[in-house]
């Protein structure tokens, strides 16, 4: 089964509510992953508040054409509740 999201909500702060096809959701903090020349202008909260599911993707994904891998979220939510991966 390939990893995924199934629902995304960004939240204050630069996170992000996350749900993920294998039963696994939590909260994400992206404040640490917003550099590089797509994610630097994701400091705007507003443009970061754009966050969306994107059902052909599968991940979530922003205004500016943005997106991140599954399977990065799911390592950083794993990293940052201190779960195993």
């Amino acid at each position: 089964m390939f990893l995924h999201t199934t629902q995304v909500e960004p939240r204050s702060g630069y996170r992000l509510f996350v749900r993920f096809n294998n039963g696994v959701s939590g909260e994400i903090d992206l404040s640490g992953e917003l550099w590089g020349e797509m994610f630097e202008p994701l400091k705007d909260e507003a443009l970061f508040a754009t966050a969306r599911h994107d059902e052909t993707l599968q991940t979530v994904v922003w205004a500016n054409g943005a997106d991140l891998a599954p399977e990065f979220l799911f390592d950083l939510l794993s990293k940052q509740t201190g779960m195993a991966a």
